[in-house]
């Protein structure tokens, strides 16, 4: 593979909704470059992109890879993204390297969700974007409809650059709007220029006048002259248009088949000729030793740096590491400075990846994109750079997961290979967390909905033989009392020689803050209950209000009074004293009207606005509260508080309710008395459990 200069290479990111063809794209595009023989399918598990035995298995994209190509002297570095919503995740690290985005539409269905968060998302990371209309070749396929609706939904920057000859079976070639000249597809080759079609005079008049103006609104210069002469060249054009990609200002609609190959030669032309290269992209980040900013230009003569998109972490392989070269060059050997863990890493090995087939290369140049092997200490969203001019990149924004199983091992002994394999899938997807629920022991797995949980888990048998179960959490329920109550706590017990006695008197009352677990006060007078006994008592009723008494969850707000009791001078006992608190504990906060306590979480859901009613309606059904309506970045923000019970699964409801439009971020708030039929059920419950573990 030849070395390419900062000006030759593109980078760009395949995106777009679930099942529209990327993959497939992607493997006509390697065929017409000459770099795959046969071009596989996503059916018959044979692309190069789709490489994962759960991807084979599923035949949908999971993890973002990478496909280089080399078309017309450039290097074209292809990252397909996943378009599933539970594996958005692997969207964020490519949008951090790549130039364009390249978003897949469907030529028969249109804007799908998945085209709407795309564009958005590469936005926000100031990428530039370009229009695939795929699948030209199905029959209903109307490109002219689907670009109109491109363009009145994200503007008149998008403009058709290509138009298709014909479409669904008689989709048989191109126009280059650009150029006025008409190509065909042939068997085997380079695509066959032909004539023309007259009947499409009017299209290709239109849509140059499209382009026109997007280019001259991409220059000042040439928007000045525009407006004075109602036309520019053919050379000014190409240049407003070029100046257009590379600001963001004009975003291009091509079509294509990418099953029949239809158009793929072609979008390789304008990928090649017209995406911007990295080599006016200037990058911020700090110094890690001064903390003061520092930039670097994409360009050889800068110190080297690289950030790392994404990690690829296999039990037979080892850990790949995919990063960017930001600025300078990498070669194969010597020592790199990571600088966001402060260590230094050896180079075992420079690969450029072409799905997982590893071809090593001696060297890299600024703006490119491989592979490190086995390095040590280097994670994604790490910055690998110069250790005589470091430099540190922002980390890469992960979504906040939204759904969460307990995690448990299926066989008992396993625990430590659940785990290290958990741990390991964590290097590969940030977008996974794992933590430890204190209060119920469980350890819980967090992710982007429930089959990308499922993924985990099938990963994690496949890639460690690591057999795990995910179950819902069981909620951190708390118990309190309500009223005051004084009782008594009497522990008495002769079996020959010294016997045990312990007598208490103890006021059981509210605090009236559940934030406060415990509050203990000794009002002993007389030396009824000696000082070296009270305590025992403290210790003992702590050691108990673990469990409460009426589902065996921790109590909270009690207020402890141990005003009286009695004492036998030989069979007293610190043991006997803490009997008795149990004892006391166990029957007065039975009677202190008890109730179950239960987490209630603030909720913050992002919807459009027509799907705000059925939204509200369901919150009501989960016995959740609306405190408020805000209007935020166009869509409408429900501001609720709903118990932590009721929203196990509210991330997968809330894409069927919205067809995916809608986001939540759930917060803890508060615990809250739970109603009494809902407490009674899971009084039941917890009953049930106990006497299935006895």
């Amino acid at each position: 593979m030849a070395n390419y200069q900062t000006k030759d290479i593109r980078n760009i990111a395949l995106m777009g909704h679930g099942s529209e063809g990327k993959t497939t794209l992607v493997e006509a595009l390697l065929f017409a470059a000459g770099a795959i023989d046969r071009q596989g399918r996503t059916e018959d598990g044979n692309t190069v992109t789709d490489f994962d035995p759960e991807e084979i298995k599923r035949k949908i994209s999971i993890s973002a890879a990478t496909a280089p190509i080399e078309w017309k002297q450039k290097m074209i570095n292809v990252v397909d993204v996943p378009g599933y919503f539970d594996f958005i995740g692997e969207m964020m690290g490519p949008l951090r390297v790549v130039e364009t985005a390249a978003i897949l539409v469907n030529a028969v269905g249109g804007i799908a969700v998945g085209t709407e968060k795309a564009w958005n998302y590469a936005t926000k990371n100031n990428v530039g974007k370009m229009f695939i209309v795929n699948q030209m070749d199905r029959d209903h396929a109307d490109f002219a409809k689907v670009a109109a609706a491109l363009r009145e939904r994200f503007g008149s920057s998008v403009v058709p650059i290509l138009l298709p000859i014909g479409s669904g079976a008689n989709f048989k070639g191109l126009v280059n709007v650009l150029e006025n000249k008409a190509y065909e597809r042939v068997a085997k080759g380079q695509p066959k220029e032909i004539p023309v079609p007259s009947d499409m005079a009017d299209a290709i008049a239109e849509a140059l006048e499209e382009i026109t103006e997007a280019a001259a609104g991409a220059d000042e210069e040439l928007m000045m002259k525009y407006l004075e002469e109602g036309e520019l060249t053919h050379e000014e054009i190409l240049e407003g248009f070029k100046a257009g990609m590379f600001s963001g200002e004009i975003c291009p609609v091509v079509p294509c088949s990418g099953l029949t190959g239809v158009g793929v030669s072609k979008l390789l032309d304008v990928i090649a000729d017209f995406l911007p290269s990295p080599v006016r992209q200037v990058y911020t980040g700090v110094n890690p030793k001064t903390e003061e900013e520092e930039t670097r230009k994409c360009a050889n003569d800068e110190p080297f740096s690289a950030l790392v998109y994404k990690t690829i972490a296999d039990p037979f392989v080892g850990k790949l590491n995919l990063f960017k070269v930001m600025s300078g060059t990498l070669s194969s050997t010597g020592n790199i400075y990571n600088a966001t863990s402060d260590k230094t890493e050896k180079i075992n090995g420079l690969y450029v990846l072409r799905g997982k087939k590893q071809i090593n290369v001696q060297q890299l140049q600024a703006g490119d994109m491989g592979a490190l092997a086995k390095l040590q200490y280097t994670n994604t969203g790490d910055t690998l750079c110069d250790p005589a001019k470091p430099i540190q990149y922002p980390a890469i924004e992960y979504p906040i997961p939204c759904m969460s199983k307990a995690v448990f091992a299926a066989k008992q002994g396993e625990e430590d290979k659940v785990f290290s394999g958990l741990a390991r899938l964590m290097e590969e997807d940030p977008s996974i967390k794992l933590e430890k629920n204190v209060e119920t022991t469980e350890t819980l797995i967090s992710g982007q909905g429930e089959l990308h949980l499922d993924v985990i888990r099938n990963k994690l048998a496949s890639k460690f033989g690591a057999q795990a179960n995910l179950q819902d959490p069981r909620i951190p329920y708390r118990e309190t009392i309500k009223k005051t109550v004084k009782i008594q706590g009497r522990h008495k017990k002769q079996s020959g020689g010294h016997g045990q006695f312990g007598d208490v008197w103890i006021e059981f009352s509210p605090i009236g803050d559940t934030g406060i677990d415990f509050e203990f006060e000794d009002a002993v007078v007389g030396g009824v209950v000696p000082r070296n006994f009270i305590p025992s008592v403290e210790k003992g009723l702590r050691e108990h209000i673990r469990k409460g008494v009426l589902a065996g969850y921790p109590m909270v707000g009690l207020h402890a009074k141990l005003y009286d009791g009695s004492y036998h001078p030989v069979d007293s006992s610190e043991m006997a004293f803490k009997t008795a608190a149990r004892i006391a504990y166990k029957n007065g906060c039975a009677q202190a009207s008890p109730v179950l306590l239960e987490p209630i979480m603030h909720v913050e859901v992002l919807v459009p606005d027509e799907y705000m009613g059925d939204v509200m309606g369901d919150m009501n059904k989960r016995r959740g509260r609306i405190m408020g309506m805000n209007q935020v970045d166009g869509l409408q923000q429900l501001v609720a508080e709903a118990p932590h019970a009721e929203m196990f699964k509210y991330a997968t409801d809330l894409r069927s309710m919205t067809q995916a439009r809608g986001s939540f971020t759930m917060s803890f708030e508060r615990y809250e008395e739970v109603p009494a039929n809902v407490a009674q059920k899971i009084i039941e419950n917890a009953k049930i459990e106990d006497d299935e573990e006895e």
